[in-house]
């Protein structure tokens, strides 16, 4: 197997890079890694033989609210519910059942939306939570903390929460951080791809970096490629191997809205207002619901909101190889609208301040990446859109175009095992494990 990279690192969405100060080592996008540990794909590749280690947050999700009040998921499903008051109850009756099958679960909901379920009564169980808009999810819900919690979870989506089936990301976040926790990689989430990289060198295969492929005439005699790139992409590199209508369907993909970043170098721990957020690994920035319900509606109708959903993840404090001793790095992005060109520093950074005053005067350093930067950093993020493409409408479910056959193109030796197929973004590897049994099939036939 040969894996060609246009860059001259592997890695794309999963990277780390100094890019504040000597010895602040950043995750350049992928950060925190709830889909990686959780992940069938990863699950037989022993990647821990080739370097890669998990680390526990000892909160893996806290969401902060006005007068030092917080919301927090804890890896335990009774402690959650204990800190959530009257809400407790209903959270348990939301995901008690679906963590009792976890393990036949799971495997269902990281592959193809269309297909027979192996246990259709466990996925109906997780479909009726999955299909209402969030909005209409959180209702069962009286107090802010329990709806504020479930909302920032569904953000993830890219999607406003009035949307059917934006329930799913709340839903499938929240199981994940109970059943398996939001861990991050030591030493930066470089090396997920090394460890990956090297499993694939111990098994044979052969990494190719710096080299662009612009046709498929750049590569060598094949029988399959799988292309981890944008439909578009596709359509450009195939050409003439692929049929001109399906190429135009490829063409007309739709991306969402885009990630504003930036990376800091501190002098000093984030001081949450609330305890428990300088304790977590991720903290979801947003108010309550209504607020990021509102800011999400925004960021769809390409309005830049005045107060962004901001995802926050802290590596330092739990990884001290992150930062040089009494220092720490912090990575957050704010949802934007798709390609904007305004600079939504302030914007994220009073978000921040409003839930820990004093932010500011630890900066050290910030590095910013705009829309325009991540699309320059990987022409996949397209627009500044790192979740590989909008969750509205049909493209939820049929990814890239519609049809009952993903990760296949009508040429039986091209494949699409990007975060543009099933299930979409994140670093899991179950695109590629699909459409590589789509490939093998094929090959073995």
């Amino acid at each position: 197997m040969l894996v060609v990279e246009g860059s001259d690192t592997i890695g794309g969405g999963t990277r780390s890079a100094e890019l504040t100060l000597p010895g602040y080592v950043h995750d350049v996008c992928a950060a925190v890694h709830a889909l990686g540990v959780a992940s069938p794909a990863f699950a037989g590749m022993q990647l821990d033989r080739h370097g890669l280690e998990w680390i526990h947050p000892d909160i893996p999700v806290a969401h902060p609210l006005d007068d030092g009040r917080a919301a927090v998921l804890h890896r335990s499903l009774p402690a959650t519910a204990d800190g959530l008051g009257i809400d407790g109850a209903a959270w348990t009756r939301w995901f008690a059942p679906l963590l009792r099958h976890w393990d036949e679960l799971l495997p269902q909901i990281l592959g193809p939306v269309v297909s027979v379920p192996r246990h259709p009564l466990m996925m109906g169980s997780f479909g009726l939570r999955a299909l209402p808009p969030a909005s209409l999810a959180q209702r069962i819900f009286r107090e802010e903390e329990a709806a504020a919690l479930f909302g920032g979870c569904a953000a993830h989506a890219f999607l406003p929460l009035t949307r059917p089936l934006s329930a799913a990301f709340g839903t499938m976040l929240a199981l994940i951080g109970h059943a398996t926790g939001w861990p991050v990689a030591k030493g930066g989430s470089q090396s997920v791809a090394d460890a990956l990289a090297a499993r694939l060198v111990e098994l044979g295969g052969v990494i190719e970096t710096g080299h662009r492929v612009r046709s498929l005439a750049d590569l060598p005699s094949h029988r399959a490629v799988m292309f981890d790139t944008n439909p578009a992409q596709l359509a450009s590199i195939a050409g003439d191997a692929l049929p001109d209508a399906y190429r135009a369907r490829l063409r007309r993909f739709r991306h969402g809205p885009a990630a504003f970043k930036i990376d800091y170098a501190l002098d000093g721990p984030v001081p949450w207002t609330h305890e428990q957020c300088r304790h977590a690994g991720t903290v979801h920035v947003g108010g309550t619901f209504a607020e990021i319900q509102a800011a999400e509606a925004d960021c769809a109708a390409g309005r830049m909101p005045v107060r962004p959903f901001v995802l926050v993840a802290q590596q330092s404090l739990f990884d001290p190889t992150r930062a040089p001793a009494g220092k720490h790095t912090l990575w957050a992005y704010a949802h934007v609208p798709h390609a904007s060109t305004v600079n939504a520093t302030d914007a994220l950074e009073r978000q921040i301040e409003r839930f820990a005053p004093g932010f500011r005067d630890l900066i050290l350093a910030r590095h910013v990446t705009a829309p325009a930067g991540f699309e320059a950093y990987n022409p996949n993020y397209v627009g500044g859109d790192i979740g590989g493409g909008a969750h509205s409408g049909l493209q939820l479910v049929f990814r890239p175009t519609v049809g009952l056959r993903a990760y296949v193109t009508p040429n039986p030796a091209l494949f699409l095992c990007s975060a543009s197929a099933p299930p979409g973004g994140g670093v899991h590897g179950m695109a590629g494990l699909h459409a590589a049994e789509r490939a093998l099939a094929g090959i073995l036939r």
